[in-house]
């Protein structure tokens, strides 16, 4: 999936795919400030990657082409890897939780609506589960999860979904499709709190699924074109690239187009991979300063 790693041997490795919001609908926000979301998700063959080994103090190291965006501060308290860290090791008091070093491969870019760092706290507890042998019970891993963020829970399962509430009430979807995608940002950093903000309402119609779940991949692309991301139009405000990124994407014949989360990523579904990596090869010699990913996306598990 990705480059293979360049900090030495270790134990174990886990990916932490992209998450790409297919729709977004914000439907309310509770009394704690959390907004309520209806969400399709799938995730993506490209992302992050980590690897795990046991040392004699904890460390943690980075590379890959955004690594030099998190390097200063990577041991402050926003890093979510080491609050995954740390959190497991709270539970697992009663269990042997060695010092550990955590190397972080940061191929996604930071802040972009695609769950990057969420989906490398995700990564990080199944990684250290595994590498300490721990049999946690699957609703403990959850809440761990949840306590390090709304989406989060949905990377712990990396599997097509649709996410309710703040994001802890999961469905997964066995019989989704895999879809050819270029993923596109301009990167330009875009505060979360201020789309919401500017959001022209929060209490929009609810995700809507036909009578049936669509079949195959012809019907969930129907089905997809049907729904929107409510956040696409403030973020598109704040950011005008996202406009100009959208555009670029919807001219290679991407069948559909849309902003991932709260932005600044947008997605281009195409018909095939080979007609997504020429499509990314053409944008990136358009905008050599900005990122495309050709990628698959994970097919649903029966």
């Amino acid at each position: 999936m990705n480059a293979i790693l360049a900090a030495g041997d270790f134990d174990l490795t886990e990916e932490a795919p992209a998450k790409i919001n297919l729709a977004l609908h914000v439907m309310g926000r509770r009394a704690d400030g959390y907004h309520l979301l209806d969400m399709l998700v799938s995730f993506a063959r490209h992302g992050d990657r980590l690897a795990f080994r046991t040392s004699e103090h904890d460390e943690f190291s980075l590379s890959g082409r955004f690594a030099p965006l998190l390097s200063a501060d990577a041991e402050a308290g926003n890093n979510l890897v080491l609050k995954a860290r740390d959190l497991l090791r709270q539970v697992l008091f009663e269990i042997d939780a060695p010092p550990v070093h955590i190397h972080l491969e940061k191929n996604l870019p930071i802040a972009s609506g695609i769950g990057g760092g969420s989906a490398d706290a995700a990564a990080t507890l199944r990684g250290l589960t595994r590498l300490w042998g721990a049999a946690l019970p699957e609703e403990t891993t959850k809440a761990i999860a949840l306590k390090l963020g709304a989406d989060v829970p949905m990377c712990l399962a990396s599997r097509p979904l649709v996410a309710r509430g703040i994001g802890e009430a999961i469905e997964l979807l066995p019989d989704f499709p895999s879809f050819s995608m270029v993923l596109g940002n301009p990167l330009v950093g875009v505060s979360t709190p201020e789309v919401f903000r500017r959001l022209s309402r929060k209490d929009n119609p609810p995700l809507l699924f036909p009578s049936r779940m669509p079949q195959g991949r012809d019907e969930w692309i129907e089905t997809i074109r049907s729904l929107r991301n409510d956040l696409e139009p403030p973020a598109r405000m704040i950011c005008g690239e996202i406009s100009t990124l959208a555009g670029l994407i919807g001219s290679q014949h991407a069948v559909v187009t849309r902003m991932s989360g709260s932005g600044a990523t947008c997605f281009g579904i195409f018909d095939t991979i080979e007609q997504a990596e020429a499509a990314a090869a053409l944008l990136h010699r358009q905008r050599p300063d900005w990122y495309f990913q050709a990628t698959e996306t994970i097919a649903g598990e029966a």
